[in-house]
């Protein structure tokens, strides 16, 4: 079962237009149509509706151009990610699925998705959460008929974070939750993070205390987001498998600090693409669909040597900051500011760096 693959832009927080063009021109139909990782405009935190706005856009054109119920729609994974702080441009990365298969020597592109048991509001940085969480990374797996973990370049998830009314519902019920609401996005990347390094044997099971502490402990294909759409983590897990068809291949690094370019290009080739020692984007001869990376501000307060004021800034959040820094580095790598740039990357790479992706065109 072959994956196309299609980057499109977003003109507005309700745009699915690019989605519809390409389903229309028969790159992919409507009911082919697997999973959605895109960046929208708002602010990134945990009132950013235009998730929302944009997750009805697509689900409203698969509905209307496809044949599959609205049941069905709704279980695919639709991963949103807010804030498109300096050059990023915000766009969707569609997966669909075809019939077409491949010869057996050649490894490509496959995707497994899952939805995992409901995360309560007291799971959230706990192991409860984690558990939960490497299990559906199973499931994925399983989906996607990988057997070795190390075939696994990327792990994209979407998970709930605590709200006021959550908070509440858990205090009813005697729980107490890990942390307060505004402090629930980072930490449930950061479970979540963990539960993705459990699930493909990166890690060992952490302690509780270890959970959102221990920054030693982390997922290099991790990429997590969190939001009040939803109970559950939506998994969707990228791989290559021999004979899977098709023209896409994926591979990932890590960078290790906001400038790793180099990271970035190493992402590129363990894709498969050959480059020079001294890559540019032009190098890359339009091959690169797109790259997904996860950041944050170094909690040391330094780059390279140097200090930084992410952290002290009380006017503009540091997350915002490093979204933008490390969007500008990506979109000079590949040439285009459309690049999937998501923050608090506790867990998911190293400390102050975190994990890049690639996907590029092999060919036929």
């Amino acid at each position: 079962m072959a994956i196309e693959v299609v980057k499109v832009e977003l003109k507005n927080v309700q745009d699915a237009s690019g989605m519809e063009a390409a389903i229309k021109k028969g790159q992919f139909s409507a009911d082919e149509v697997i999973a959605v990782i895109g960046k929208t405009e708002g602010n990134g935190g945990v009132n950013d509706f235009t998730r929302i706005l944009a997750d009805q856009a697509f689900r409203g054109v698969l509905k209307r151009l496809g044949k599959r119920s609205e049941a069905e729609i709704a279980k695919i994974p639709m991963v949103w990610s807010g804030g498109c702080d300096g050059i990023i441009t915000p766009h969707a990365t569609v997966f669909a699925r075809n019939a077409k298969t491949g010869p057996a020597n050649k490894s490509r592109l496959a995707i497994g998705t899952a939805m995992s048991a409901e995360i309560l509001p007291e799971d959230i940085g706990r192991p409860a959460m984690v558990e939960k969480v490497a299990e559906g990374v199973r499931a994925a797996m399983r989906d996607a008929g990988i057997d070795d973990p190390k075939d696994v370049h990327y792990v994209q998830t979407k998970t709930p974070l605590l709200t006021v009314d959550s908070v509440l519902d858990a205090h009813k019920r005697g729980k107490d939750t890990f942390c307060e609401v505004h402090e629930s996005m980072g930490v449930s990347n950061g479970t979540t993070g963990l539960g993705i390094a459990v699930g493909l044997r990166e890690i060992g099971m952490p302690k509780a205390e270890d959970i959102c502490r221990n920054l030693d402990l982390y997922s290099s294909v991790a990429s997590c987001s969190s939001g009040v759409e939803l109970t559950q983590a939506q998994i969707v897990l990228l791989g290559n498998k021999a004979g899977a068809g098709g023209r896409y291949r994926i591979g990932h690094s890590v960078m290790k600090d906001a400038l790793d370019i180099d990271g970035i290009y190493e992402s590129i080739r363990n894709a498969g693409l050959e480059l020079p020692a001294r890559p540019r984007a032009e190098d890359l001869k339009g091959r690169v669909v797109n790259c997904f990376m996860k950041c944050e501000a170094d909690r040391t307060g330094q780059l390279r040597g140097r200090r930084q004021i992410m952290l002290d800034d009380s006017d503009v959040p540091w997350h915002r900051h490093a979204k933008a820094a490390v969007g500008g580095v990506a979109a000079a790598a590949i040439g285009d500011p459309a690049v999937f740039v998501s923050v608090d990357a506790m867990h998911q790479g190293p400390q102050g760096g975190g994990p890049c992706i690639a996907i590029i065109d092999a060919g036929e």
